[in-house]
């Protein structure tokens, strides 16, 4: 809201969350409270500078810290943020690697903001012992055990669930320590080289370029989640940072295929998930099987849009993600107020699931609306924007 200039929907909001919002809860997730209401209060109070967010954000954050109270540092999935108590996911005895490798820009910032350095020592051994652990080229199996510290081996390596913002917060969070953190930049550029080397392939027959995933740690699948496409806006970012250059190649002709997968379904919406062709006679390149045939209204592919348009000045960018938005428009608009999840993009008129996911507001539509401003609201070297889409300045040193 403050971003659009919604002033006054802006102060409503504002007022609700200083009268009534209330941390007298039970158990919740630390990543997504992590990235989403702390990521959120953070955001809120860098950019009005009114107090009373951060007072929320200090609140939430410290009845979070006993998640950390384990024998590794590797911090429980769940906490309870009335009593404290924290624990092990109820599916069972790890953590996903993503989940807890994804909290540092915001407690960092809490720190930073606050003067208190328990949040970001707190995240700083986490990223430090992820660190010392080992892995494929840089590459890391999507679950970790809290108690012992140990990535689960064998695990899946994957770009997608579990795994992936495991490398955006490799680069944002160098990015977002004036680049002080070597052992992040070289953390980031080796896990890219390992994904080159083992997940980066090409589809059959028409060579569409896809991230894969490592099976046991071992067996390549030609697999690719929608929630991987925000990797097209990390390697762009990572370039103007900086980084390699071929890293921008990559990230374009990614972002071709995260396209691909909206052009070539009959709704014009891509599916959660698709398979990829390794076969040279193949009708089409791009496989959808039924279960993986919904669409989430994710954010991750008009996410790379905005970086790609930003720091490339090419407007296909805006266009493929104006066909999008229209698409969204088509099907998932509902008359009655909201948008719809969808049941199957495989048709040309899919059905409505009955919920609309927090994220399509809080990520999606405003990824929308950055990349059609008129100008980059938020400049890539004043601003790191985390996976929850709230922006956070960067702190140069």
């Amino acid at each position: 809201m403050y971003i659009m200039g919604l002033k006054s929907e802006f102060d409503e909001a504002k007022l609700w969350v200083q009268e009534s919002l209330s941390f007298d809860k039970g158990d919740v997730n630390l990543f997504e409270t992590t990235i989403r209401v702390v990521g959120g209060l953070l955001s809120a109070y860098h950019l009005s500078h009114d107090a009373m967010f951060l007072q929320k954000a200090k609140d939430l954050g410290n009845r979070m810290m006993p998640a950390f109270s384990t024998k590794s540092g590797i911090p429980y999935s769940d906490v309870n943020i009335k009593t404290g108590r924290a624990h092990a996911p109820r599916w069972g005895p790890d953590s996903s690697t993503s989940e807890v490798t994804t909290i540092q820009l915001e407690f960092n910032d809490l720190s930073y903001t606050t003067g208190d350095d328990k949040y970001k020592n707190a995240v700083g051994k986490v990223r430090r012992h992820v660190h010392d652990q080992p892995k494929k080229d840089g590459l890391v199996p999507i679950f970790i055990n809290a108690q012992t510290g140990k990535l689960r081996d064998p695990a899946t390596i994957s770009f997608g669930a579990r795994g992936d913002s495991y490398y955006e917060y490799l680069l944002k969070e160098w990015i977002q320590t004036g680049k002080q953190d070597e052992r992040l930049r070289r953390d980031y550029i080796e896990a890219m080289e390992g994904m080159k080397k083992h997940l980066l392939r090409k589809s059959k027959p028409n060579g569409l370029t896809y991230i894969g995933e490592l099976l046991s740690g071992r067996t390549f699948s030609p697999k690719m989640d929608h929630l991987v496409a925000f990797i097209s806006g990390t390697l762009a970012l990572g370039a103007h940072h900086g980084l390699p250059t071929d890293h921008l190649d990559i990230a374009k002709d990614l972002l071709v295929t995260f396209n691909e997968m909206y052009v070539q379904m009959p709704s014009g919406l891509s599916p959660e998930i698709a398979y990829f062709s390794t076969d040279i006679d193949a009708k089409t390149d791009i496989i959808v099987k039924p279960p993986d045939s919904h669409n989430l209204q994710r954010p991750e592919t008009v996410e790379s849009l905005y970086y790609l348009y930003w720091l490339t000045g090419d407007k296909k960018y805006q266009e493929w993600g104006w066909n999008i938005f229209q698409a969204f428009e088509r099907h998932s608009k509902v008359k009655t107020g909201g948008y719809c999840s969808l049941n199957n993009v495989r048709v040309a008129e899919p059905s409505c699931k009955d919920n609309m996911e927090s994220f399509w507001l809080g990520e999606t539509l405003k990824y929308f609306y950055l990349l059609f401003a008129d100008k980059n609201l938020l400049p890539f070297d004043q601003w790191v924007i985390n996976t929850e889409a709230h922006p956070l300045p960067i702190h140069k040193h």
